[in-house]
């Protein structure tokens, strides 16, 4: 297990080695390392959650003209080479392709497992809190997009489609993923740590608001 995990973290680090800063090696780390916490209070296979977390931001939809596609398939490739069983690419491979915000948005997703619920815990903790409102506003000035708009309202209903094309302000990420994150978590561990990032968010937007309001 450890030569894998390793020969995976060489792989990551390369390939994302100049990547937006809220989806690079760093994100991955953090991510590889809430998912072993969370491991630890669930009945899941490691190796694969470890896989999972390692690979599941290889090749972004984002910064792939939305294609779902090309990080699973990278993904199957690398472990192909490195010679793991079928069984667990097979799984990894569906973990990556069913994690993301986005699949939620139209309804049950295709593939479910405890390991999956894990990673995609792990990754969503990546994206509130502290370092949630730092990837979310690095990724809006990467895509130069407002801070915000008191015109554009959020959008609460988007489908899967809208979501990846949207272009709206910054704070209305918040309310359109960020603040619906804490009721989404799948495990104990991640609904504890969820709750207390989600109050952090929220202390944040109040202080924005007020600050844009010229009220303190």
């Amino acid at each position: 297990m450890h030569t894998i995990i390793e020969s995976t973290k060489g792989f990551v680090k390369e390939t994302l080695k100049n990547a937006e800063g809220g989806h690079d090696w760093f994100h991955i780390e953090r991510v590889y390392n809430n998912a072993l916490l969370i491991a630890k209070g669930e009945n899941v296979e490691v190796l694969v959650v470890a896989l999972a977390a390692l690979l599941h931001d290889i090749a972004d939809s984002k910064f792939h003209d939305g294609d779902d596609t090309v990080g699973p398939r990278i993904a199957r490739e690398f472990l192909f080479k490195e010679n793991v069983s079928s069984e667990i690419i097979e799984h990894v491979v569906n973990i990556i392709a069913n994690m993301s915000f986005n699949k939620s948005l139209d309804g049950a997703l295709a593939f479910t497992s405890k390991e999956l619920e894990v990673v995609q815990d792990a990754d969503r903790l990546d994206a509130i809190g502290a370092i949630g409102i730092a990837r979310c506003f690095n990724y809006g000035g990467f895509k130069n997009r407002a801070l915000y708009n008191p015109e554009i309202a959020p959008n609460l209903n988007m489908s899967k489609e809208e979501y990846k094309k949207s272009t709206a302000p910054t704070i209305n990420h918040f309310y359109e993923k960020l603040l619906l994150l804490k009721d989404k978590m799948n495990t104990k561990t991640g609904k504890e740590i969820a709750q207390e990032r989600h109050h952090y968010m929220e202390g944040f937007l109040a202080q924005f608001y007020a600050e844009w309001n010229g009220e303190k």
